[in-house]
């Protein structure tokens, strides 16, 4: 049986008809095998590096060079160039392989950087939303204490005659004042000024006993003139002073000189014991 004869158009080096083999190289021309060992080579870096997933960045460019190379040694191994085609196409599938790694790596990367900054960005989105609620309910505690402040320091300002009570229940009463005539022996009542007397009344409703220490009143009239204490010899003021037991009261008595010229409307300040109780406000037209 005799061989069909390659068509001559192709000439020697030309790649052989299916189902025959590559030709040698020509006697004493060295295999030209350097393309499949770099493919092998690049292919494996490329795989090695694909592996770690973070190295996406540089496991590309070996593994794309791993297949570059290894197309160009399969084609010199079909021409009979070279004798290393299992070497070219074992490159070429490492090339490949190495780029799905490096794609996959980017976008495992990419997802997982996503992720992280998703969660900082909530992390932070919380935080902030904490900070606002916590000065709103700062905002509203600072205006519910206001609020209660304002509450109380109008509950402390009272007309004559109305009575305050403190929290542990000792109650304060103010009469208005009522003219007041002073004996010759007058002191701090200046000639042309008019005297005053208010009355102070203090009940014990508390559970323990009450020292009254510094029960002197302060007066003054619309205009923030103070009012001079006036002492006669007539006997006639009381002052506050002694212990007050549970459930006892007593009553204070002082008289005041007023300017002429004073306001017609006077403003009493008063505290049983300055070092305990805060001071109360009475207003109201003179006598």
């Amino acid at each position: 049986m005799t061989m069909p004869a390659p068509p001559s158009d192709q000439g020697p080096w030309g790649p052989p008809p299916a189902g025959f083999p590559a030709p040698p190289p020509p006697a004493g021309q060295q295999p030209r095998n350097g393309m499949g060992i770099t493919a092998l080579v690049l292919g494996t870096i490329g795989v090695v590096l694909g592996l770690a997933v973070f190295l996406f960045w540089i496991s590309w460019l070996p593994a794309l060079l791993a297949l570059v190379f290894g197309i160009v040694g399969l084609g010199h191994a079909r021409k009979g160039l070279a004798t290393n085609k299992a070497m070219a196409l074992t490159g070429l599938v490492l090339g490949a392989a190495g780029l799905l790694l490096a794609v996959g790596g980017g976008v495992f990367t990419f997802s997982k950087v996503a992720e992280f900054t998703d969660g900082i960005r909530s992390d932070v989105e919380t935080a902030e939303a904490e900070a606002d609620a916590a000065e709103a309910s700062a905002s509203a505690s600072a205006k519910a204490e206001a609020s209660a402040s304002a509450a109380a320091e109008e509950a402390r300002n009272l007309a004559f005659g109305e009575t305050y009570t403190y929290e542990n229940g000792l109650k304060v009463t103010v009469s208005g004042p009522r003219p007041f005539v002073p004996d010759e022996f007058a002191f701090g009542h200046p000639k042309g000024n008019k005297a005053v007397e208010l009355t102070v009344t203090v009940v014990n409703g508390s559970g323990g006993k009450t020292d009254l220490k510094t029960g002197l009143p302060r007066v003054g009239d619309a205009d923030g003139a103070d009012a001079e204490l006036l002492i006669d010899g007539s006997g006639r003021q009381k002052v506050l002073t002694g212990v007050l037991l549970p459930g006892e009261r007593a009553v204070g008595k002082y008289a005041f000189s007023l300017p002429a010229d004073a306001a017609d409307r006077i403003r009493v300040t008063f505290s049983p014991d300055l070092m305990k109780y805060d001071d109360a406000f009475w207003s109201g037209p003179a006598a």
